[in-house]
């Protein structure tokens, strides 16, 4: 017993993400997409945790708010990663609502007794600045506000870097994946390493 307790890694975690195409190998071989590779560098490093990639391609903070209550009870995670948000900037929809539907989710994982890491999301300049100011600083708000750990912008590095993207421009090639998963693994290994 005091062995087990010695080492930080020994409880076994359950880990869900909960996210969109970013998340979902949306034009990726399977396997290549940043989840993927955070299952094999938690294998690698020897850390107890099991992922549950619950994202699907073109999910917004309202389908994720929907299922996310079934996803607690089924999984019992002990840490949720939420990655949602772009689609409802990408379709122009309320700050306010994208913040609410978030809000919910952080709570209802909270309240299931799992820690949450929220990945936030710019919007395209495009979108006139205080849209795209006002969605970037939706995720800092929370993250303060819920005292969660906090990716300010998964793709930092990436999004200027044409090359690093498929085709539609929008979404990253297998190429970004582990730079995504290099600017996600700071914030998540504390979550992931404690009990």
């Amino acid at each position: 017993m005091l062995a087990a307790s010695a080492s930080a890694y020994s409880a076994p975690k359950t880990v869900l993400v909960l996210g969109d195409s970013l998340s979902a190998e949306y034009g990726l071989a399977r396997g290549s997409g940043w989840v993927a590779l955070l299952e094999q560098k938690l294998k690698q490093d020897k850390v107890a945790a099991s992922i549950v990639n619950a994202s699907i391609s073109g999910e917004t903070t309202s389908g994720g708010r929907a299922r996310l209550p079934a996803l607690l009870k089924q999984h019992k995670p002990d840490v949720v990663v939420i990655e949602l948000g772009a689609n409802d900037g990408l379709r122009g929809q309320p700050v306010t609502a994208a913040e609410a539907n978030l809000r919910a989710m952080i709570e209802a994982s909270q309240q299931a007794r799992a820690r949450v890491l929220l990945v936030g999301m710019r919007m395209p300049p495009n979108y006139g600045r205080d849209y795209t100011e006002r969605f970037f600083g939706m995720y800092k708000a929370l993250a303060t506000q819920y005292k969660a750990p906090l990716v300010p912008f998964m793709l930092e590095g990436i999004a200027d870097k044409p090359a690093l993207f498929q085709a539609d421009r929008m979404h990253p090639s297998a190429a970004a994946h582990p730079a995504i998963l290099a600017n996600i693994w700071p914030a998540l290994a504390p979550l992931v390493k404690t009990r």
